[in-house]
C-alpha cells in the first residue's frame, strides 16, 4: 500500500466504523422509523367507539328474543341467540324479491354515474376556455345548494307524467342527482391527464369518443373507486326516493320493505335489527373491496 491510498484507506475505515457505532444506529433508526401519537391514538379509538358500539348493539338485538329485549339493557349479549330471526326476516320481507329490486337501482346507478359524470367533466375540462363550459360547471356546482326536498315532489310528479314511476325512475334521478358533486371530483382528476396523450392519439386518427374510451377512461380508475363507492352507498341505503316514486309494492327495495316491521304500536325490533344486518352485508363486502381507493382518489384529484 502506497503512502497515497494511507489516507484514503483510513477514511473508509472511519466511515464503516462510524456506520456501526450505536449513536449512527441510533440516529438511522429515528430517521426510518416514526413515532406514535398517542393522545391522537387514543383520539382515533375513541372515535372508533361511535362505529364499534352502535354495530355490537345491531348484532346483539338481531339475536335476541322478544323476551330478552324486553328484560335487561341493550347491550347484553343474548343467551342463547335465536338465529331463527334471520330465517323469519328473511320470508317476512321476501328478501330475494326486494334484494333484486335494490340490486337493479344500486348497480345502474354506479354505471350511469360513472359513464355521464365522467363525460361530463371531460367535455367541461377539454374546454373550459369556452364560456359555455364554464357556466356550465358554475350551474351544475350551483345545483349542491339546493335542499333536495324542496324539489322533490316536482320530480315525482314529472316523473310520473313520463311513466317513470318505478326503479328505472330512481335510478334516472339518482345519476342526475349524483352529476353534481362527481363532476367536482373528476374535473379535478381530468386536469391532472397531460393533453400530449390526446394530442399523439388524435394524429394517429382517433375520434374523441375513442380517446376518451381507450385513454382518459382508463386512467380515471382510481377516481372511479370513489365515484363508485359513494354512488353505491348512495343507492342502496336511499329510502326516501324510492318509497316516495315507486307505486308497484312488489317491486320495492329493501330500505322501504324494511319498515312493515314498524307498526302503530310496537315494533318488532329482533326481526328488524337482523333484516337491517342482511341488508347491509353486501354495503361492507363492497366498501372492504373498494376503500383502498376511496382516499387515494380523493386524494389525487384535490391535490394533482
Amino acid at each position: 500500500m502506497t503512502a497515497s491510498t494511507l489516507p484514503a484507506a483510513k477514511a473508509s475505515a472511519s466511515a464503516v466504523s462510524g456506520r456501526n457505532t450505536p449513536g449512527a444506529k441510533k440516529r438511522r433508526s429515528n430517521r426510518e422509523g416514526f413515532k406514535i401519537n398517542w393522545w391522537l391514538t387514543a383520539l382515533m379509538l375513541a372515535a372508533s367507539l361511535t362505529v364499534l358500539l352502535p354495530l355490537y348493539f345491531t348484532v346483539a338485538m338481531a339475536l335476541k328474543s322478544p323476551d330478552q329485549i324486553g328484560t335487561g339493557t341493550g347491550l347484553a349479549w343474548p343467551n342463547p341467540m335465536n338465529w331463527e330471526n334471520f330465517a323469519a326476516a328473511y320470508v317476512a320481507t321476501n328478501f330475494p324479491r326486494a334484494f333484486m329490486s335494490t340490486a337493479f337501482v344500486t348497480v345502474l346507478s354506479v354505471i350511469g354515474s360513472l359513464a355521464c359524470s365522467s363525460l361530463v367533466a371531460y367535455a367541461i375540462a377539454r374546454n373550459w376556455n369556452h364560456r359555455f363550459f364554464r357556466g356550465s360547471f358554475v350551474y351544475l356546482l350551483s345545483a349542491m345548494f339546493i335542499p333536495f326536498p324542496v324539489i322533490i315532489l316536482p320530480l315525482i310528479k314529472q316523473t310520473a307524467l313520463l311513466g317513470l314511476d318505478n326503479p328505472a325512475g330512481v335510478v334516472f334521478l339518482h345519476v342526475l342527482g349524483g352529476i353534481s358533486f362527481n363532476t367536482l371530483l373528476y374535473i379535478a382528476f381530468v386536469r391532472s391527464i397531460p393533453v400530449e396523450l390526446e394530442e399523439s392519439a388524435r394524429m394517429d386518427g382517433a375520434t374523441t369518443w375513442q380517446v376518451f374510451r381507450k385513454i382518459i377512461f382508463p386512467l380515471l380508475a382510481p377516481m372511479n373507486a370513489t365515484v363508485g363507492i359513494f354512488a353505491f352507498l348512495g343507492s342502496w341505503n336511499d329510502f326516501l326516493l324510492p318509497q316516495m316514486m315507486i307505486a308497484d309494492p312488489s317491486l320495492q327495495t329493501l330500505p322501504v320493505v324494511q319498515m312493515l316491521f314498524q307498526g302503530e304500536f310496537n315494533t318488532n325490533y329482533s326481526l328488524a335489527f337482523a333484516s337491517y344486518l342482511m341488508a347491509m352485508a353486501p354495503t361492507l363486502v363492497v366498501y372492504i373491496l373498494a376503500q383502498r381507493w376511496v382516499l387515494s382518489g380523493v386524494m389525487r384529484g384535490a391535490v394533482k
